[in-house]
């Protein structure tokens, strides 16, 4: 039987929703990889920095772009040191910049794909997917890709048949 790893980046806290600033007890990312994770079973890992991001959301803002104009790869707290066990990767994140926060490639660049079946899910506020499949691309080497799916952010909780569908679609 396949095993499944759902890595994913969220952010709780304010959050850009629908045009306005909320705060989330738990970020819109999250939810959806709790949805895969519902849908075909598997191993959540969640991505955790070592230096927070601000508490609000334009200090974040901030912060994630000169990330990604440095392109730099921010230190994690815990790291997968290994995937060989996995069949199948989603890697779930939120659109920031146009594509994954940089931490995602921390973790993503030290693994080795080969063979392994890599989907990913981006949770946006009108972006849809943006380069994220051309970072997935470009980060995960030697791994078979699917279809990604792009959900707003603002319809993540509302969104649980969409991605389990997509999610059983995805390694059938």
């Amino acid at each position: 039987m396949a095993k499944n790893l759902i890595i994913y980046y969220s952010r709780k806290g304010e959050n850009y929703v629908n045009g306005n600033i909320e705060k989330l007890a738990k970020g819109n990312t999250e939810i959806c990889a709790e949805y895969i994770q519902k849908a075909v079973g598997g191993d959540l890992f969640e991505i955790e920095t070592v230096t927070e991001y601000g508490e609000s959301y334009r200090a974040c803002v901030e912060e994630a772009k000169k990330e990604w104009q440095e392109n730099a790869r921010p230190e994690l707290k815990t790291y997968l040191k290994d995937i060989a066990a996995y069949d199948n990767i989603y890697v779930c994140g939120p659109c920031w910049c146009g594509t994954y926060p940089m931490a995602v490639f921390t973790q993503l660049e030290k693994l080795d794909f080969t063979g392994r079946k890599v989907m990913g899910l981006m949770t946006h506020e009108g972006s849809g997917l943006g380069s994220s499949e051309q970072g997935l691309k470009k980060a995960c080497n030697g791994a078979i890709f699917g279809t990604s799916l792009a959900i707003h952010g603002a319809e993540a909780k509302a969104s649980e048949q969409k991605i389990a569908e997509w999610a059983v679609r995805s390694i059938g």
